[in-house]
């Protein structure tokens, strides 16, 4: 039963506007890296699933079980990270270069990328450093030196290294090149020998290097990651006596927790979402159902959000997805593009928080909170939010035109919920085997992964063999460029900590009036704002361990304070002029930015209401638990 046809290889992908191109392979000879990147992503899921196996059937876990996925994992990711440079495919912020002079934006775009290069070379051999260091470190079940899980470091590094500097030269401008190196040349050694005054000043070092570096950085086009890399190897070495191997270190436990395992499975798992069309099965069932009543497409599109990211976890893979299969229709009816990509990104940031959420599961890592409570939690949550845009898209639809709309029979309805019903299962199975503690979203998820294949085979028409190795290399990719950004994040996030700006902070919050309202207020602010800005991935993992504790110590609920949190960051995601999310939908329904722009007000202010309510209510979140 073939509901959809296979998406163009590539369409999806996470990230700023540029990502949802065609990749963009820069190097024939990283054909062998996308392999070894493919090979490993298989390893580790082949041995999360021996675990499952022998655990809970065998009643023997495999001993060496977690050292071999985790070295797989680390060596996926840095290759990953190393393709997603040769596909240009790292997430970065591209609002603003389109708005400068031409020549100003090319001269722009170079200075980022000589940066970028400069970055990868300075930490080359500190990476080095590090791997021999772990060298005299042995595993505890294999035995085996730690430097081979860290020799990945280096080796991805020296990767992306050599793609970023071909990349540059490839550019033949020789003279900005040379003018951007003398001018950095220069500030360094600026730096260098101020070094004894920015020491001096102690904290304000933060709001320069972190903050308006960084900023800049991302004005000009530099990928995240690299943003927050470059920022915090400038604060280290010009504010801080810190050395920057503590900087490789904290890379690699920011991207090496074995609960970050589970990212790039349930980044497959959406790949396969898209390439069996089970999304379109639940889409075509809920039509089926409720494309007779007024505003009913606009249910369909909600409710088809808030189940298809229960299987894939990604809000791209969502909209891509669901666009195709119900704009046509909702046009029939009188829809404007505007109005239904409005509602289709704002159904976006209402469904992130519907388990498998790759959010939460980074926030359950970086603030030590339950991913079972985060993923119970999630439904009620998305629930709320689901309600109030629902409310309102049936108040918009008050005038709609429903001549010739007919009622789908009761044969019809029953054959889309046949077909629809094993695509139904796989968010509840989620939700309930994580939820219920039968096992953990790691093995969940390969479990998913597994289910999904079987089942998309069977019932949906199947993959194509040559898209099945185009899935890992894309799911290699997209993991590697999330888990560098967390690498970079949490070293960030360290010298955020060792400043003593968390406990600046603390004080300066506990000490205000209004108690936990007015920090959950201002919580909302700062999330909405760093929404807006990045993505949600590194706003987490650099303020989730400085908000949490104190959240705690305001007695708030960890589970409450993530789900507020969380909203807020998806809702900032989704607004212009600056959310990137609100241009990847503009860019899946092919419809201009301004004119979304103009419709997308209210949605925003409704989900604002249920991000309001949430945070008065814990009871919205705590209900389930």
């Amino acid at each position: 039963m073939q509901l959809t046809d296979t998406p163009p290889e590539g369409e999806i992908a996470l990230g700023g506007i540029e990502s949802m191109a065609e990749p963009k392979r820069a190097e024939p000879w990283m054909r062998p890296v996308e392999i070894a990147a493919a090979t490993l992503l298989m390893v580790m899921i082949i041995v999360v699933l021996a675990n499952v196996f022998f655990r809970y059937v065998l009643a023997k876990p495999l001993i060496w079980g977690d050292e071999v996925a985790s070295i797989s994992f680390i060596w996926m990711a840095m290759l990953g990270a190393a393709l997603a440079v040769d596909r240009h495919e790292h997430m970065k912020l591209t609002v603003f270069l389109p708005l400068l002079p031409e020549r100003v934006a090319k001269v722009a775009e170079i200075a980022g990328q000589v940066l970028v290069c400069l970055l990868l070379l300075r930490l080359l051999p500190v990476a080095v450093e590090y791997a021999y260091e772990e060298s005299f470190v042995v595993s505890p079940a294999l035995q085996l030196p730690m430097s081979w899980r860290a020799s990945a470091l280096p080796i991805g590094i020296g990767l992306m290294t050599l793609l970023s500097v071909v990349s540059l030269l490839r550019t033949r401008e020789w003279r900005i090149i040379g003018s951007v190196l003398i001018v950095a040349a220069a500030l360094i050694a600026l730096c260098w020998f101020a070094k004894p005054a920015l020491l001096g000043i102690g904290n304000w070092n933060l709001p320069i290097w972190l903050g308006l570096l960084v900023a800049v950085l991302l004005c000009i086009g530099v990928p995240i990651a690299f943003c927050f890399a470059l920022g915090t190897l400038a604060y280290l070495t010009f504010a801080s006596h810190a050395p920057i191997f503590v900087m490789m270190g904290r890379i690699d436990e920011g991207m090496s927790s074995l609960i970050l395992l589970s990212v790039p499975v349930f980044v497959l798992l959406g790949c396969i979402l898209d390439a069996t069309g089970m999304g379109k099965a639940i889409v075509n069932f809920l039509a089926s159902m409720l494309g007779h009543v007024k505003a009913g497409m606009s249910y369909v599109l909600l409710g088809s959000m808030f189940l298809v990211s229960g299987i894939s976890g990604s809000k791209v893979s969502d909209m891509a997805t669901v666009a195709p299969a119900l704009f046509p229709e909702m046009r029939r009816r009188g829809h404007s593009p505007s109005e239904m990509t409005a509602l289709l990104a704002t159904g976006a940031a209402m469904a992130d928080t519907v388990p498998p959420s790759i959010v939460l599961i980074v926030l359950g890592s970086v603030a030590g909170v339950s991913i079972a409570g985060l993923f119970t939690s999630g439904f009620a949550i998305a629930f709320v939010l689901l309600v109030v845009l629902a409310v309102l898209a049936r108040w918009k639809a008050r005038n709609e035109d429903m001549s010739g709309v007919r009622v789908a029979s009761a044969q019809f309805i029953l054959k889309a919920m046949l077909i629809a019903t094993p695509a139904l299962v796989l968010p509840f199975m989620i939700r309930s085997l994580v939820g219920g503690g039968v096992a953990t979203a790691t093995e969940v998820s390969t479990i998913a992964v597994v289910y999904a294949f079987f089942i998309g085979i069977v019932l949906y028409g199947g993959i194509p063999v040559r898209r099945m190795g185009t899935m890992l290399v894309e799911t290699a990719a997209m993991s590697g460029a999330i888990l560098l950004i967390l690498g970079a994040a949490s070293a960030m996030a360290w010298a955020l900590t060792q400043s003593g700006f968390a406990r600046d902070l603390m004080n300066i919050v506990t000490g205000l009036p209004g108690g936990w309202i007015v920090f959950m207020l201002a919580s909302i602010l700062i999330f909405l704002i760093l929404g807006c800005v990045l993505e949600g991935l590194p706003a987490i993992v650099l303020l989730a361990p400085i908000m949490f504790p104190i959240a705690r110590g305001l007695g708030i609920h960890d589970i409450h304070y993530a789900m507020v949190i969380v909203t807020a960051m998806n809702i900032g995601l989704m607004a212009p002029p600056i959310g990137i999310g609100f241009y990847i939908a503009c860019k899946i329904a092919n419809v201009p930015a301004d004119q979304v722009m103009r419709k997308i007000w209210s949605y925003l202010a409704a989900l604002l209401i249920g991000l309001l309510l949430i945070a008065a209510v814990p009871w919205f979140s705590t209900a389930l638990l």
